[in-house]
């Protein structure tokens, strides 16, 4: 029987963890998110290409060379690194925000994918339309075209959150595997598979990702659909 005491210890502490990397992955990066996407979708600019390019690149490049990449510039000694914490006191190596970071890296172009196809789908001629009646491009986007991706911006949340949680092979270059303070969920299950015996730990981990992995998607079904039925009856 399942009970509290199914997992041990340190094996809640890389499901908190996981949790928390995954919760602040997601909140930090949905704002630039719909600007991204929202400027993808609609603006035309010198170097949109690029942008676009720039934005997917974590999907093709294997996860261990992304978080080589935030390593170099992010790490104590990267140029990036060095100015947060001379500046800020900031160090993301080696600590748990770098795993938001670099989960945040990896799930974003999902969010911005699935963002930018709902705001494709609105008509452009409702904005028009508002534009032409003297509302400003903030006020055409807050009350036309926000409640219309509402669904799309649930979904994309959602869908990075689940993204982030599952993310492994950035996270572990970047900020190792420290227990209790890295050491997330993929992590610990791979972890658990070096040492001999571990085999039943890292099983229970699998089903606790899965579980996680199938109701954020679950979830992010639920809302969306309940948040398209009420920008349609509004």
């Amino acid at each position: 029987m399942i009970g509290a005491d199914w997992l041990g210890p340190a094996e809640w502490e890389a499901v908190r963890l996981s949790l928390r990397v995954a919760f602040w992955a997601t909140l930090a990066s949905l704002p630039l998110g719909v600007l991204t996407a929202y400027a993808l979708a609609r603006w035309a600019f010198p170097g949109k290409t690029l942008l676009n390019g720039l934005v997917h690149l974590p999907l093709i490049l294997p996860p261990v060379v992304t978080g080589y990449l935030l390593l170099i510039a992010l790490g104590r000694r990267g140029p990036v690194g060095q100015v947060l914490e001379a500046w800020f006191g900031i160090v993301l190596a080696f600590r748990w925000t770098g795993a938001a970071v670099a989960a945040a890296v990896m799930a974003f172009p999902l969010m911005v994918r699935v963002i930018r196809l709902a705001i494709e789908a609105v008509d452009p001629k409702l904005e028009a339309a508002a534009a032409t009646l003297g509302a400003s491009r903030a006020w055409v986007f807050a009350t036309i075209t926000l409640p219309l991706i509402a669904p799309g911006i649930v979904a994309g949340a959602i869908l990075a959150f689940a993204k982030a949680i599952g993310e492994f092979g950035a996270t572990i270059t970047f900020v190792s595997n420290i227990p209790g303070q890295t050491q997330t969920v993929p992590s610990a299950i791979h972890a658990a598979l070096q040492v001999p015996g571990g085999e039943d730990a890292a099983a229970r981990l699998v089903i606790v990702a899965i579980v996680i992995a199938v109701g954020a998607l679950a979830l992010s079904e639920l809302v969306a659909r309940r948040v398209a039925r009420r920008v349609a009856g509004a």
